[in-house]
């Protein structure tokens, strides 16, 4: 039985094909894996099914009636996007049931006690932490992307349910819980596309696994059999020797001490002291609320702290102020590049030009000369790939966004960088490159603080890993001599792993 079969889709726009002539099927209680990199086409192709894109060529077919000419076939799919799309000053039970009419409510008017007592079932299903009265702003981002999921499940009559990189804000606590959904949904019947860019994902769930390319099928293979070399290989269309790739920490370090932050207190966090040496990736590891972001954010000046001290380079920064921290040589790259690291209506061009405005500025006019010159090295040397520099920004992938972000970070000269979950959402070749960034830089001297929710990448990537627990350190390991397994176990607030490197 075929629920979903797509045969020749085709979609082009001004200067490229985003798809060229895909087949895809989906099956009832089967998990099919969309992978590629950044920009081969699986947004496009998700749009496509769920109905809201239209392809140039090719037929889709729903349930044994052609949908394309037929558009209320579409309800049968159930679509969760990547980014929030929820309203923040809505409740949750009125976020996961709007449009009211799709989830069974009435036209008219609806029953509020009768939304939230159905609300709550689905709350407890998907394992929200939140009131079904409660405000969405005032929800945790993990509990938001749940919500998401659970608002897709609320569609009446769906088969298909499509998930684009449904664990991009989870912990590995939330992902198990998602897992155990999928679960539940594929026993039920339900046909599954999972979009991941994480391995370990990929491997635990899929049945079917269809790999696009520059917009094209490579193929579809059974998951079975499958290893992770060679997906990759047929991702990005040539070998990778993981072994070799797998190891990306700076090859050494200074005893040079360039940050130093003593008894730092604050909302969300107490008590953290800890050093950084020249030349050294320190990770940060944490549960989703252990205090992670509100640190480095205090540390930047976008959060207030009650007490404690942060020195850079031997010069206090003083509390509360984001340009002085920048004066002093730290950048601070937000999770939400989205909403806090890019200027989407602007272009490329403009987007890192925003750091160099006293290089390329004489006497308060700017040199389109040396603007342009400035920002194609930036291009070239952290290799974003865009078609013109005066492509808008948001047009790019995700991956690319952030080697943007990152060239205009290092535009400034920074003694201290602070990633903030560096690669959520970014496809496992850009990955690699991102974490021989970090390397590189680490290497030329650059202090760097790597925040990461994936246990394999601050392993990969740091030299140190301090684990942070209910707001308070909890440990510090070296990489080489501690597992996850131990990461993991002291995440989590295990006394016994409790450690200092």
């Amino acid at each position: 039985m075929v629920l979903l079969k797509a045969t020749g889709i085709r979609k082009a726009y001004p200067g490229v094909v985003a798809l060229d002539h895909i087949d895809l099927t989906l099956e009832p209680g089967k998990v099919h894996i969309l992978a590629g990199e950044n920009g081969a086409g699986k947004s496009t192709l998700i749009k496509t099914l769920s109905g809201l894109v239209r392809p140039d060529e090719g037929t889709l077919v729903i349930d044994d009636a052609d949908a394309l000419h037929d558009p209320r076939l579409f309800r049968r799919v159930a679509y969760v996007p990547q980014e929030l799309n929820l309203f923040p000053y809505l409740t949750v039970a009125e976020n996961m049931f709007m449009p009211f009419a799709r989830s069974g409510f009435g036209r008219i008017t609806v029953s509020e006690k009768a939304m939230e007592e159905k609300a709550a079932s689905y709350i407890t299903r998907f394992g929200i932490q939140a009131r079904p009265s409660q405000k969405v702003a005032e929800i945790s981002v993990p509990d938001q992307q749940l919500l998401q999921i659970a608002r897709a499940a609320t569609q009446e009559d769906f088969g298909v349910m499509i998930l684009d990189e449904p664990t991009s804000s989870l912990t590995a606590r939330e992902t198990e819980r998602l897992f155990r959904i999928v679960d539940d949904l594929r026993v039920q019947g339900i046909a599954i596309v999972f979009v991941s860019h994480k391995m370990e994902e990929i491997f635990a769930l899929g049945d079917t696994v269809t790999v696009l390319r520059n917009g094209r099928s490579v193929g579809s293979f059974p998951m079975e059999g499958m290893t992770e070399s060679e997906l990759i290989r047929l991702m990005s269309g040539s070998s990778v020797k993981l072994d070799e790739q797998f190891q990306s920490s700076p090859s050494a370090r200074s005893d040079e001490t360039i940050l130093e932050v003593e008894n730092l207190s604050g909302p969300g966090f107490e008590d953290i002291s800890f050093t950084l040496r020249r030349g050294e990736i320190l990770g940060f590891a944490g549960l989703v609320g252990a205090g992670r972001s509100e640190i480095m954010q205090a540390m930047f000046g976008f959060r207030k702290f009650s007490s404690g001290t942060i020195t850079l380079d031997g010069k206090r920064i003083p509390p509360n102020r984001p340009d002085k921290a920048v004066q002093a040589g730290m950048v601070y790259l937000s999770e939400e590049r989205k909403h806090h690291g890019i200027f989407p209506l602007l272009s490329v061009r403009e987007n890192i030009a925003l750091a160099v405005t006293k290089d390329i500025a004489k006497g308060g006019v700017i040199s389109p000369a040396r603007e342009k010159s400035i920002v194609a090295e930036i291009i070239r040397q952290f290799d974003v790939r865009t078609s013109s520099p005066s492509k808008k920004i948001m047009f790019l992938s995700g991956g690319n966004q952030q080697k943007a972000i990152i060239g205009r970070a290092m535009a400034r000269k920074p003694r201290l960088l602070i990633f903030d979950e560096p690669t959520k959402g970014i496809d496992i070749g850009t990955k690699f490159q991102i974490y021989r960034i970090m390397q590189r830089l680490a290497e030329e001297g650059v202090g760097i603080i790597l925040v990461s929710s994936e246990m394999s990448e601050l392993q990969r990537c740091a030299t140190r890993i301090i684990t942070l627990y209910s707001g308070r350190i909890n440990g510090s390991f070296d990489h080489d001599k501690t597992d996850v397994s131990t990461l993991v176990a002291s995440i989590i607030g295990s006394p016994e792993t409790t450690h200092v490197a």
